[in-house]
């Protein structure tokens, strides 16, 4: 791919882009192992783990506006209420799920940010305006405060506080209008490819982020029509 001309703008999703769960899981938050006995979890199948997920995760379709922290928190005791009433023998207390909520929406330590975003984010805000656009929940606005990020994006589009996710439309619209940008104008990074296509509509050239080497050589076959990079490092050959 040539290098692209006329970018004022860069529009990043957060997770798997610019950050991941230190647990490797989502919704295994930092202190999940505190308040639920791991032998006995890792001692209960996989499908009735999924099956249990599965059932408080229709909590939360149901639930797509969510606009501050206490509302998250409010949202997710439910969601892990569910989770402990479908897995009885975990023996979770009313105490121990709201702790778990707690941490998953008030730990803002709960994901990592890769290297590569640490590095060349505060470089890169010198150059373009940054936003973050993110199916996500209103506390990742704090993980960026306390990793000292969020002071280089000037928009920072959260899917919950819209009351839509990727791809629609209003996500990536929302950001542009703030950032004062066309979409000619920027480029969007995202780890999903029906993602990039929502942001592709628009006219908005997008990448595909694929950081892991059998991930990324799978998406190098089977998405050969999609800009697919590795990292940041990547992205800034093409635009700089």
């Amino acid at each position: 791919m040539e290098k692209i001309h006329g970018i004022k703008a860069i529009l990043f999703d957060s997770g798997k882009v610019l950050n991941e769960p230190v647990t490797g899981s989502w919704l295994i938050t930092p202190n999940f192992f505190k308040y639920v006995d791991k032998c006995k979890f890792d001692s209960i199948s996989y499908e009735k783990k999924k099956e249990a997920i599965g059932q408080a995760g229709k909590h939360m379709k149901k639930h797509n506006l969510i606009i501050n922290e206490q509302e998250e928190y409010e949202n997710f005791f439910t969601y892990y209420s569910i989770f402990s009433k479908h897995l009885p023998e975990l023996k979770l207390k009313d105490s121990d799920v709201q702790n778990i909520a707690k941490d998953l929406v008030y730990n803002y330590k709960k994901y990592v940010f890769f290297k590569d975003a640490l590095e060349l984010i505060p470089e890169l805000s010198k150059k373009y305006k940054l936003a973050v656009v993110s199916d996500a929940w209103p506390s990742l606005e704090n993980v960026f405060v306390t990793a000292g990020l969020r002071e280089y994006f000037s928009s920072f589009i959260i899917s919950s506080i819209q009351g839509v996710t990727k791809p629609d439309e209003l996500m990536y619209k929302t950001a542009l209008n703030e950032l004062k940008v066309c979409s000619k104008e920027c480029i969007f990074i995202d780890d999903i490819v029906e993602n990039c296509d929502g942001a592709i509509r628009l006219g908005i050239k997008s990448f595909l982020m694929s950081r892991d080497d059998k991930e990324y050589s799978h998406n190098k076959i089977l998405y050969k029509n999609y800009n697919i990079v590795r990292n940041l490092y990547d992205i800034r050959g093409f635009i700089e």
